[in-house]
């Protein structure tokens, strides 16, 4: 019997570390373990190595390598960002500014906040997921401190329009006599960017940047937060006091240099790679409208990164389907990785306009450096879980379906998330 064939198309989930990055991270398992902290020659080529790694990321990013602080993930990158800022500016103001569509490392500790008594305000998004300036300004208050908006969406790949925003905030703030030191302060989550678009900190005028290295073939557990100096940060993890006392914990050296070395790999590659997947993802779209009825492309059809295609596909369940590409030796995702145990649908889907079905029967396939093609497996999947579907939709809403999804949301919270007290309110 063949060998089942194995088609990975999860790559907005994680990625594999790439041959080269796991060759630089080696010698720091073993030849080389020293404590960065250490006086000794062990622990001081240890600091070198962080120190390198800092300072090329620093470079790729354009700003100070003391801007750049190490963590363990790209959510606590956000942890940090979100509480560290609320909590050490929490006498100028206790208002936070977020878009519906963050992913839930974002919304939950704003959720947290709120919970602890800040304000909390959530933008509009247009129905492709996507966020202006002419959105997020009116949302701004006097006691405004940290607007978060992601750089791109890591369910639908909506890419925000960061660096319009940014010179929207500090343009606002100028008008009011504050100096770029003076909240409200810009945060993105850059995580599913990096290695993709252009991360100049300068350019894209924000004072805080999330990045991790499993999204662009570096090492799981290992992230980075950009803090532009001056900005105030309240560490969440105490201790030693490393990483300029801002997240205490001996330094992961070999992630750390995986990190650095995956960042410049990625940015080299960045053009040709960028052309050869919007190739494949325009290909891959329009077969799939080709080959299977009822279908909506979800996010914006050019604004999106390039290799994210999430599409709803009518009168299934997504988790249905996933189960079935499983067998068939196919990863893909039905939204988030981070909340893939859930069968709640997507939050950004429903955020976007589109009704319950639609979210449920939603579909992420990324792809990647080893992508190849679902097209001959997918169709007879969908014609078979259709044929025992109880629900048959026409594609277009009609007024039916638009009355059913108002009584489904209710100022823009679908029911699950407000009895479980994890509504995305505006306010």
């Amino acid at each position: 019997m063949p060998a089942l064939r194995h088609v990975y198309l999860d790559h907005a989930a994680t990625t594999p570390v790439r041959a080269e990055v796991l060759s630089a991270m080696l010698p720091y398992f073993s030849d080389e373990a020293g404590n960065p902290g250490g006086l000794y020659a062990d622990g001081r080529r240890a600091g070198v190595a962080v120190s390198s790694a800092r300072d090329r990321i620093a470079k790729i990013l354009n700003c100070r390598n003391e801007e750049i602080i190490f963590t363990g993930s790209g959510t606590e990158s956000d942890n940090l960002a979100i509480f560290g800022i609320a909590r050490a500016y929490k006498n100028k103001g206790q208002h936070l500014v977020a878009s519906p569509i963050e992913h839930h490392a974002v919304i939950n500790p704003m959720e947290q906040l709120k919970r602890e008594g800040f304000a909390l305000t959530y933008t509009e998004i247009d129905a492709s997921g996507r966020v202006g300036a002419k959105e997020i300004i009116p949302k701004l208050r006097e006691d405004t401190l940290l607007v978060s908006i992601m750089y791109a969406n890591n369910e639908i790949g909506a890419i925000e329009p960061v660096a319009e925003i940014g010179k929207a905030i500090r343009e606002w703030k100028r008008s009011r006599g504050r100096t770029p030191l003076d909240p409200p302060f810009f945060h993105t989550d850059a995580c599913q960017a990096v290695g993709v678009l252009d991360i100049d900190v300068q350019a894209l005028q924000v004072d805080l940047l999330t990045l991790n290295g499993s999204k662009i073939y570096g090492p799981k557990g290992i992230g980075a937060l950009y803090r532009k100096r001056g900005v105030k940060v309240q560490p969440i993890i105490f201790g030693g006091g490393q990483e300029f006392r801002l997240r205490s914990g001996t330094e992961n050296v070999p992630y750390i240099v995986g990190l650095a070395t995956a960042l410049e790999l990625a940015q080299e590659e960045k053009e040709k790679e960028n052309a050869r997947l919007i190739t494949l993802r325009d290909y891959f779209i329009a077969e799939l409208h080709k080959r299977i009825p009822k279908i909506a492309l979800n996010g914006h059809p050019q604004e999106r990164l390039p290799n994210n295609i999430n599409v709803s596909i009518l009168d299934i369940e997504g988790e249905a389907l996933l189960l079935y590409l499983d067998e068939a030796g196919i990863a893909a995702s039905t939204g988030s990785a981070c909340t893939s145990e859930s069968l709640d649908p997507s939050h950004v889907i429903v955020a976007c306009g589109r009704p319950y079905e639609f979210a449920h029967g939603s579909m992420r396939f990324t792809l990647g450096r080893s992508t190849t093609y679902v097209l001959d497996v997918l169709p007879p999947i969908v014609e078979k879980l259709r044929a025992i579907s109880p629900v048959h939709l026409d594609l277009d809403a009609d007024a039916d379906q638009i009355a059913r999804r108002e009584a489904f949301v209710s100022d823009g919270v679908p029911h699950w998330m407000a009895n479980n007290n994890q509504a995305i309110h505006r306010q």
